[in-house]
């Protein structure tokens, strides 16, 4: 009998602890959560002339703004990507914190230009060049020439050397498109 009640009393005291635990002794999900990009600033600088600056921004899809690039010119161009914060955008720096998981490829239509991705770009771990930083050599374009940038996240594998070496428009396989923007390039 003492045996049973000994029995009894284990069993009671195991209930009891686990009926006392709540839902919230849960371990919550480890969510990781990206802000949503509302503008991209795209800023090209012409080699030769500096002072030949130009700015397209696109703001929740629309773009504000085209490109005036001149036929054999080079230009600098810098991507920026920007969070909506209340009233006013700022730059993110999530994308070259998280370099691995972020890749740009570039898509000229009705235009000859030639990407290549500089030596301040932000390189990878895997020694791609991830795209925020590239050159623009315009080698034609048409009246209705444009370029089309993507950023990619998550991408299973880059190529930072599509369709070649002297040509870097890039090129993924997976991953989700976190910015999908076209902008007039002629």
């Amino acid at each position: 009998m003492k045996k049973f009640i000994n029995i009894t009393l284990v069993l009671l005291a195991a209930f009891l602890v686990f009926s006392c635990r709540s839902d919230d002794d849960t371990v919550p999900e480890d969510v990781h959560e990206h802000d949503e990009i509302g503008k991209v600033v795209l800023t090209l600088t012409n080699k030769t002339d500096p002072a030949d600056v130009q700015t397209v921004s696109v703001i929740s899809g629309k773009t504000v703004g085209h490109l005036h690039l001149t036929v054999g010119g080079t230009y600098l161009a810098e991507l920026d990507f920007q969070i909506k914060h209340d009233d006013h955008y700022h730059s993110s720096d999530e994308i070259e914190e998280e370099k691995d998981h972020h890749f740009i490829t570039y898509n000229p239509a009705n235009a000859d230009i030639t990407v290549v991705r500089t030596a301040n770009d932000i390189v990878r771990t895997d020694g791609n060049k991830m795209g925020l930083r590239t050159e623009w050599k315009i080698n034609s374009t048409q009246s209705t020439g444009k370029m089309n940038i993507k950023l990619i996240h998550g991408p299973a594998t880059v190529n930072q050397n599509y369709p070649s070496a002297t040509n870097q428009l890039g090129q993924t396989t997976g991953g989700e498109t976190d910015v999908d923007i076209t902008v007039d390039a002629h």
